[in-house]
């Protein structure tokens, strides 16, 4: 060999060829061994007992990348590394696209730029907002969501032909009974801070629509003065509203648009469906996979003090 002939130590030789040491020992094994190195394909029994499992639940929820399929499996019992449930799912090409997560990490961007004092814990701050969808028989319906910034939970739906400010009234009366359904309590006494008695107002978060605009709203966020504090985006700032926005594709990329929708009470159903999914099955990224049920209800730090 040359670095025999040369007299040179091995650590020197690969530092010259610019090789790391484990990969020229690797190589060194495999041709006294008779074989050429990275030949293959070597045994990987752990994947081979994973595979057909993952291939179900990426056959379940095909919208899914494969992080969050192995969060799903290690919540049922199956015991899998990542990069095990990786492979796995790369043998039967079942991978998602490598920019799968992109448009989710620029929104992710925006949406930490948008709160110089981000929230640590649910009924902080909410996002609302519309979103439009066309049914193939019964035209084009809008759907009003709010969903809770830390928490990720999606309150309810409001769906409607127009988006006027009953339809945004009506969307947050919905989260209003829905955080109440939740905490067993108003929505007074969830926000109040026991040591101080003061009580911590929701940070209700739009854009600049008219709905969020007109004096309905207005009068509506009037009579609840004390539990929520109206916030609207800079115009021409979505990623400010980056949560709503980004639930609001994973409804449709992940269900509506692999059904068919053809009537309000299917859109109404499959909406409704997807949300138990959303808050009570599918784990979040963003809250180290846990699901927004868990990140709500869950033990959180309390108030900042200068929080109003």
């Amino acid at each position: 060999m040359i670095r025999v002939e040369a007299g040179m130590p091995t650590t020197r030789f690969c530092a010259r060829l610019g090789i790391p040491r484990r990969s020229y020992t690797r190589w060194q094994a495999a041709a006294r061994a008779g074989r050429r190195a990275g030949e293959g394909p070597w045994p990987a029994p752990v994947v081979d007992v994973v595979e057909p499992v993952a291939a179900k639940y990426a056959a379940d929820w095909p919208a899914w990348g494969h992080r969050k399929i192995h969060a799903m499996m290690a919540v049922d019992g199956h015991e899998a590394s990542v990069s095990s449930v990786e492979r796995a799912l790369r043998r039967r090409g079942l991978l998602q696209p490598v920019d799968y997560q992109g448009e989710r990490r620029e929104l992710a961007k925006a949406r930490k730029a948008a709160f110089a004092d981000p929230p640590t814990g649910p009924l902080q701050v909410w996002q609302l907002d519309f979103s439009e969808f066309e049914t193939t028989t019964g035209g084009v319906w809008r759907l009003a969501g709010v969903c809770d910034y830390y928490s990720k939970y999606e309150f309810g739906w409001h769906i409607s032909p127009t988006t006027t400010g009953a339809d945004a009234i009506a969307a947050v009366e919905l989260a209003i009974a829905e955080a109440e359904r939740l905490g067993q309590m108003s929505l007074a006494e969830l926000l109040c801070d026991p040591p101080s008695g003061r009580i911590r107002r929701i940070r209700l978060v739009t854009d600049n629509g008219p709905a969020f605009r007109g004096t309905a709203f207005a009068r509506f966020l009037a009579g609840r003065d004390d539990e929520l504090l109206h916030i609207r985006t800079r115009r021409h700032s979505p990623g400010q509203n980056g949560v709503r926005e980004r639930a609001f594709g994973s409804l449709k990329y992940e269900h509506l648009y692999r059904h068919e929708i053809e009537t309000l009470d299917d859109l109404v159903r499959e909406a409704e469906a997807y949300r138990q999914v959303f808050n009570l099955r599918r784990p979040h990224e963003a809250l180290r996979m846990r699901r927004p049920i868990e990140a709500h209800l869950g033990p959180t730090p309390g108030p900042k003090p200068n929080q109003t």
